[in-house]
């Protein structure tokens, strides 16, 4: 496929406090979130002065994008698109389409296979289409899932090795340090049926419950371990999967455990230090600031532990280059690089693939 543009695809976030609540709102129709929870959530926005940081990355992010595709052999224009704020998705098809084009490659903010970090995305863009009257005209394939990708990992694995250093300059061994990978969770139903139908038994053996959501997670953590390995050549701490910002009824069942449970059992067994590692998201968003720089540090300062908290990808130049990577993939038919057995992950998704469960079950986040 010939493509001749690219977008951006993110969740979106506020931009002033007045915008929080309307934002939750928007985020959360039809799920039956109490409005208990959404005032709960809000108090986040506000005590960051009532704006989302993920707006500000996407905005910088682009830019990066676009300062460096064109050094990569992609000339093609490159557009900015959020499911839940401006710029909506069907503000910018329309823009994309006034301005000539016709097929459009999506590139989205969430690494993994899951309803929320894939197919309402696809589902969103498709609707958009409809509504805008742009449903056979304007094509949008999206980019495959980038877990394991070295562009994604070789950013966190430096600075987890950095980190990891650290602590050891600080009197710690490798046996007082416990490592938690940490990821947003989803309700087990979610996780079961991550991924294609007929790799969900591969996946339940991998990671049980958590499907192919987990599975890639542990797989892109096991890689960011190898890489640290690499540099720093000494005895390394044990790590685990661990997962945050959980909402919803308490008799659902979600992915555990809870990163701050995790902390607590670690302090019980007497660890000494606890490393962060964000490796579900890729940029520095509400959910990372506040469920780990705030809360995750606060249990661990509690029990006495030190704390460190990895980077996302971010804008590192490597997870840049990554995507350039990923674009080449599809638009010129470049090799396909990836780390793990899992990967890598097919171009287009299987029907059935990460069905959406979510009336009953519902999430606020700004990217899973």
């Amino acid at each position: 496929m010939t493509y001749d543009a690219i977008l951006l695809t993110s969740f979106g976030g506020p931009e002033s406090p007045d915008e929080v609540m309307p934002y939750l709102e928007r985020v959360t129709a039809g799920r039956g979130v109490p409005r208990e929870r959404l005032e709960e959530v809000s108090h986040h926005y506000l005590a960051l002065g009532g704006v989302s940081p993920i707006n500000e990355q996407n905005r910088a992010l682009l830019a990066a994008m676009r300062s460096h595709f064109p050094s990569r052999g992609i000339d093609i224009p490159i557009y900015w698109g959020n499911r839940n704020s401006e710029p909506y998705f069907a503000d910018v098809l329309k823009q994309m389409y006034e301005d000539g084009h016709r097929n459009v490659l999506a590139w989205v903010t969430s690494a993994y296979s899951s309803y929320s970090g894939c197919r309402q995305y696809r589902e969103n863009l498709a609707v958009a289409l409809i509504e805008t009257g742009l449903e056979g005209k304007l094509n949008i394939d999206k980019v495959r899932h980038y877990f394991d990708h070295p562009g994604f990992i070789t950013p966190i694995a430096d600075d987890l090795a950095t980190q990891i250093s650290a602590m050891y300059d600080q009197g710690l061994a490798a046996g007082d340090i416990s490592i938690m990978f940490a990821t947003h969770s989803i309700p087990t139903a979610m996780g079961v049926s991550s991924g294609p139908e007929a790799r969900r038994e591969e996946f339940a053996e991998l990671a049980g419950e958590g499907g192919a959501y987990a599975a890639q997670h542990l797989a892109a953590a096991s890689e960011t371990m190898k890489k640290v390995a690499e540099k720093i050549g000494a005895e390394l701490p044990d790590w685990s999967l661990v997962y945050q910002s959980r909402s919803g009824s308490p008799s659902v069942p979600w992915l555990e455990p809870d990163v701050n449970d995790a902390i607590n059992a670690a302090a019980d067994a007497g660890t000494k230090g606890v490393i962060i590692v964000p490796i579900g998201f890729v940029s520095d968003h509400v959910e990372v600031i506040w469920d780990l720089d705030n809360e995750a540090k606060e249990t661990a300062e509690e029990r006495d532990l030190k704390f460190a908290r990895v980077v996302t990808s971010g804008v590192a130049p490597e997870f840049v280059d990554g995507i350039a990577d990923l674009i080449l993939e599809r638009q010129a038919g470049a090799e396909k690089k990836a780390l793990s057995k899992l990967g890598p992950w097919v171009d287009a998704c299987a029907v059935g693939c990460c069905p959406n469960l979510r009336k009953e079950l519902p999430v606020i986040a700004e990217a899973v």
